[in-house]
Formats: structure tokens, sequence, C-alpha cells
């Protein structure tokens, strides 16, 4: 289990593909001119036309359902559409749905389509391409990303086949019924997989053949409902789309997109600086050498990349009761914005909870630790602690030396940094915490020898050998945390801390069986105060990212971590900086 990459959702799961306006070799000399200067001063309007250059990594397959690639993931997006997809606060917004109502205490959604919907090829969406791609994730393997995805969103609490949990009954063209064996609060979030038309794939009737079909690898040709529709795909180079001129919405502004085949994110942010795709997202943290480049916007979002510190509960330190109180003078003695400024840039979110910090979710009060020393030695004298010897470090209510030993992969260097202030922190309210990991990166260093690093300490950690753990998940956009609190999760290793407590796990069912929006949102706040007040994490931050863009691509440019094309068909680019892109042979 690499606790630094975690718990799917919804990101190991999907797609990509591009077009261009015109019949074309894809040439050098179609690439994008940075050197145009751009007025930031003149106000443009929207205009149709031009072409934008996206960059995407190397693809095994167009096939939405079973790419696990993130940049196509993004790229699908493009050309495929769900039922519902995410706004800004990760709550649910219709889209392929036009109203939808949960029946049965929330076994059953049914949801009204919109009629207004075409396939790229012409044929209207229905109800019929709903079920059939349902059904099809349902025939799939288990290590294919949406049904991950479903697996993650059921969490700990259901250990079913899928087969057995989720069930499709059409109506009529325009109404489903989706059907849950049980009570379940995640079930729009779930809503969100790309749909697939069933006629490309169902000859005669619907049966295995038709799933194995939908499910192939090679030779997909993408058909979609989005923006953009598929055009041609050169292997391995690049992806051609153009605009759809029938989408719903309105015709998008950009022409035609082309994805640009690249060997690694290292070569997209290459290509951006040299001009040859449009937009790429920054690798590191020193994005603001970009702020001198006034051909080049700066985007940033918060990621889901959340980082926190993890108690070992097999210690009685942390296990008696009261100890709570060791973990407040942790989140009270800890300087979050100082770490964020100093090792992050300014580029990270201070949080006090394992929830994305603009989900609908997140209380209001939910936020309560706030830097203060004197705070912090308070919450360790109510333990009963004091400096017996004056040495400047608390012994405990028995008089008994403390020493903690906190580990973390410090040959992640900005993890390094994070772990030697903390330290830093902590001794300086009192608690004696040594750097139980290797505090200087040698020269040199591989990426092996960092994964190398990472198994040792993850052979540790399942092995309970450290106090305390500076790690980091990389969280779903589903908010179920049952994998790192509930007490069952203990032997299937993700609650490594060790964590048991009868009034979490109980939160933690509230919050997977609410049986609607108002139900869950309410089981989502009792769980933050349970959270809050025993503390089985100190959260630290998020770490955000940022997507570089082409001063010349404007509009509505507003990435997420779900989506960083988000509102693309409204993105243009003006006439004087548009480039011709027919061939010119």
């Amino acid at each position: 289990m690499n606790f630094n990459k975690v718990i799917l959702i919804i990101l190991a799961l999907i797609m990509l593909i591009v077009t261009v306006g015109c019949e074309k070799d894809f040439q050098d000399d179609h690439m994008v001119d940075l050197d145009v200067d751009v007025n930031v001063e003149k106000e443009y309007k929207p205009e149709f036309g031009g072409e934008l250059i996206l960059p995407l990594t190397i693809i095994k397959t167009l096939n939405p359902l079973i790419n696990e690639n993130a940049s196509y993931y993004y790229f699908s997006k493009l050309i495929y559409e769900g039922l519902f997809e995410l706004d800004d606060n990760l709550n649910i917004k219709n889209q392929l749905a036009e109203d939808y109502t949960v029946k049965d205490g929330g076994r059953v959604i049914s949801i009204k389509l919109r009629e207004d919907v075409l396939w790229h090829d012409g044929e209207k969406f229905t109800a019929e391409d709903v079920a059939f791609t349902i059904n099809t994730i349902k025939y799939a393997n288990n290590d294919i990303g949406y049904k991950k995805m479903f697996d993650n969103a059921f969490g700990s609490f259901i250990n079913s086949d899928i087969r057995k949990i989720i069930d499709v009954q059409v109506i009529d063209s325009y109404n489903i019924d989706i059907i849950f064996n049980k009570k379940f609060s995640h079930e729009l979030e779930i809503l969100t997989f790309p749909i697939l038309p069933k006629h490309k794939f169902v000859l005669e009737k619907e049966d295995k053949n038709a799933y194995i079909n939908a499910l192939a690898e090679e030779d997909f040709v993408p058909i979609g409902t989005g923006p953009y529709m598929f055009e041609k795909y050169d292997k391995h180079k690049t992806i051609f789309l153009k605009a759809y001129e029938q989408y719903r919405e309105g015709r998008p502004y950009i022409d035609s997109i082309v994805g640009k085949m690249l060997e690694d994110d290292e070569l997209s942010l290459v290509a951006f600086e040299t001009g040859q795709v449009h937009l790429t997202t920054a690798l590191d943290i020193d994005w603001e050498k970009y702020d001198q480049n006034n051909k080049i916007r700066i985007y940033e979002f918060i990621s889901p990349n959340y980082e926190f510190l993890g108690f070992n509960f097999s210690n009685s330190i942390f296990r008696k009761e009261g100890s709570n109180k060791l973990r407040k003078a942790f989140a009270y003695g800890i300087d979050r914005q100082s770490i964020i400024q100093r090792v992050y840039l300014g580029h990270g979110t201070q949080t006090d909870l394992p929830i994305y910090p603009n989900s609908w979710l997140l209380s209001e009060d939910s936020n309560i630790y706030g830097y203060n020393p004197s705070k912090a030695k308070e919450e360790l004298d109510k333990l009963g602690w004091k400096d017996v010897d004056g040495d400047g470090f608390y012994e405990d209510e028995q008089g008994k030396k403390v020493q903690l030993r906190l580990i973390t992969n410090s040959y992640n260097p900005l993890r390094l940094k994070v772990a030697d202030m903390i330290v830093e922190n902590l001794n300086d309210i009192g608690i004696f915490v040594v750097k139980d990991y290797p505090e200087k990166i040698p020269e040199n260093i591989t990426e092996e020898m960092r994964e190398e690093q990472w198994e040792q300490v993850k052979n540790r950690i399942l092995k309970g050998d450290y106090d305390i753990a500076l790690l980091g998940w990389h969280l779903s956009v589903i908010p179920e945390l049952s994998f790192a609190f509930h007490s069952t999760q203990i032997k299937a290793g993700t609650n490594f801390i060790r964590y048991n407590n009868k009034m979490m796990d109980e939160a933690l069912i509230e919050t997977f069986i609410s049986a609607n929006r108002n139900d869950k949102l309410r089981a989502y706040e009792k769980l933050q105060t349970i959270i809050n007040e025993d503390l089985p994490y100190v959260s630290l931050f998020f770490i955000n990212e940022a997507l570089l863009v082409d001063k010349k691509v404007m509009g509505d440019i507003d990435p997420t971590f779900f989506n960083i094309y988000r509102n693309i068909e409204k993105w243009y680019i003006p006439k004087e900086f548009q480039q011709e892109t027919v061939d010119k042979k």
C-alpha cells in the first residue's frame, strides 16, 4: 500500500483525444509562437477559430473506461460527459441529467435525462446508453479505473461484488432508475463516469460481447457528447479533436484541439517553455519565476495532496484517556503557515481536517487550531506534565522523560524540510521529538533510491515501529474516510495508525448511509467534530498546484484538480493570435 498515493478515486481512471479543423500532418511549423507580444492591457472579446495544443503523456488506449493516464483523464473530458459533474465545492450539478430524485431512503436515484443531447455521430442520447455503460463497468475486471472508483466510494462497509450492489432500470428513453442494495450517501458522486454510446457496441442484443467491445484497449474510436469530437489519432504522437458544431451549450470558440504526446511531465514543461504547447501544469513550487514572463498566466488551485502527522496508537502515550490533549499540543505548537511560506513558498492551504478545503461538506467552524505555543503548553499542563529537571522539555505526569520519534521519507526534499521545522517547533514548546530519519539527502540521488527509502519507511509503519509519522494522502473527490480511521481497516493496513474509536466508527457509518444531501451534510459536521476533538491525525495542509497558460489563450479559464480544462468550450484565442492550421503542402 503506497500511502503517498492512495485511495483512488476518480483519478486513476480515464481518457483522451484530439482533433483539428482540417486533415493535415502535424508539423513543427504549426507550433505556437510564444514570442508574440501580447498586450495585457488590451481587452478582447470571444472569437471563433484557432487551434489549442495540449500536452499528453504516452497513453495505451483511447478508451476512457480503462485508461489510467491522468493527462488523458483530463483530455477525455473534452469528448465525454457524465450524468453529473462536480462544482467548485465538490458538490453535484447536472450534466447529462436534467433532474434527479432520491427515493426509498437513498436506495434509488430516479434520473430525468436531458432530451437535447446528441452523440457526435448524430444519434440521440438516451437512457439505454446510461444503462449500457453501468452494465459495462459492472462486467469489467476490478482493476479498471472506474471500477476502482466505485470500490473507493463503497468504502469499508460493503464487501460485496459491485454487480450485486448496483442495478439499473430503464423507465423510458429519458428516465432511468439507478438502484443500490442499501443506503449509500456517495451515489451521486459515482455517477460522474463517462457515458458510452450503446449503439456503437451492441449489434443485436446487449451481452458480454458488447461489454468486451466497450472495454477494448486497441482500435477504440471515441464518440462522446462533449464540446469536442474525435477526428484522428496518430498513435503515440498526436490526437486531433474538432469543435462539435451541434453542442447543446453552443459551439466552442476554439476550432481544433491537438493533444501532443510527450514522454513525461518534465518534457511537457519543456514543450510549453519552448512554445510547442499552449499550457502545462507546473512541476515544482517556484512557479513565481513565470510571473516575470508577460506571455504566461498562472492559475493556482488546491490539489488533493494532503499532508499530515499520524500517531501510533499502539503506543500507550497516544492511546490512554486524555491523550488527545497531547495531540492538541501538537496542533497548536506547529507553525503551519510558516511551513507553507518557507517550504512551499506560500503554495499550500492550511487545514485541520482531511477534507478538501473547498468542499461543501466542510463546516464553517471546522478550522479551530492556529499556531499558539501558549495554548500548546496549556494542553501539556492539563496532562500533568512538567519540566522537572529544567532542561526545557516536559516529563510526563509520573515524572518520566518523554521522547518521541518522528519518521518520514526524508529523501523527499520538501518533506524533509517540513519534518525539520516540525521537530524544531515541538522542541520549542517542550516536547522532545527526535529525527528518526536521515537528515541529509545523498548527492546524485536517484528515483530508485527514493523508492527504496519509501519502502523502508512503509515497512516500519506497517510494523508499528514509529511514534509519529509525517506522510501524505492523495485524497479522492469522494470524502470517504473510513479507510483511514475505521477500526475495521487496521488489519487492511490503511488505518496504519491503529486508531480504534467507537464514536468515530459510528460517525463514519453515518456519513456513509445518509439518505439525502442534508443528512449527509449533518453527518459530516458530526464527523468533523470528532476528528477535531480526538485528532487521530494532526492535519497540516493541502498542497497547491498551478496551470501555466500562454496569454494568447483567454476566456473562462478556471482549473480544478478534477478538471484542469474546465469550461474549455468558453476559452478563445483572439484573431490576431490565431494561426493557420491547414496543411500547406
